[in-house]
């Protein structure tokens, strides 16, 4: 199956939205021109001002794919951020924005395949797709998605997460009862969930990248067993 390309500019109302933390919030947008897309692509999302100035910045879709015509984006509020704040401060139900996609075409999951989804932070919105994907398909026991976040306030989807087909590591604070100690993302964190066979897909800051690449590397991943898909601050 070909990965979709990228139409044209569109009109998508949103329809909801959602509090993930105190700094992320889903935005569940209705396309006017519905498009397929795969788990692990993105949308651009662009605001344009009554002068003409346009601003835009890509989200990936947390929701899995399917016959619809929604999408779910999932942006953090950065300070200084001109679309993230707006999205944040001012967009509510009814309101429309534009976007355009789906892009990507190397960081996706076709639901078919093992996959072992590695996310820091915020990094966990394409993989919560792919998630999203197996569970809905049935084939949880294709993949393990492992999550390092600093705090139970900083875990996005919370009430969605838990499962056998999940790990959650807090590297600060933890909840009460939590068996494993707070701490960095190890190789034993990640050495009881490997799926055999998988493709990893690593998704989180350039540091964090680079952190659990190397974790995997050193479990015997090869490097074309490895995708990487690295952030920066975006407003």
């Amino acid at each position: 199956m070909n990965t979709p390309t990228p139409g044209p500019w569109q009109v998508a109302t949103v329809k909801e939205i959602i509090r993930e933390t105190k700094r992320a919030k889903t935005f569940r947008l209705a396309l006017s021109e519905p498009s397929r897309h795969f788990a692990g692509q993105h949308y651009v999302v662009r605001l344009t001002a009554e002068d003409g100035y346009t601003a835009s910045r890509s989200y990936s879709v947390a929701s899995p794919p399917e016959q619809s015509q929604d999408i779910e984006v999932t942006v953090e509020r950065l300070e200084d951020g001109e679309v993230s704040s707006f999205l944040h401060d001012v967009v509510v139900p009814g309101d429309e924005l534009e976007v355009r996609g789906p892009i990507g075409g190397w960081f996706v999951w076709r639901g078919d395949t093992p996959a072992l989804l590695i996310a820091g932070g915020s990094g966990i919105v394409p993989l919560m797709s792919m998630l999203r994907l197996a569970r809905r398909s049935g084939r949880s026991d294709l993949v393990h998605l492992v999550v390092s976040v600093r705090s139970p306030d900083d875990l996005y989807y919370a009430d969605e997460l838990p499962g056998s087909d999940t790990t959650v590591v807090y590297t600060r604070e933890m909840p009460q009862l939590w068996a494993r100690p707070p701490g960095r993302l190890g190789e034993d964190d990640l050495r009881h969930v490997l799926v055999e066979r998988a493709t990893a897909y690593v998704c989180g800051s350039t540091g964090f990248a680079d952190h659990a690449t190397s974790l995997l590397t050193g479990l015997g991943f090869a490097d074309g067993r490895i995708r990487v898909e690295r952030f920066g601050p975006t407003g």
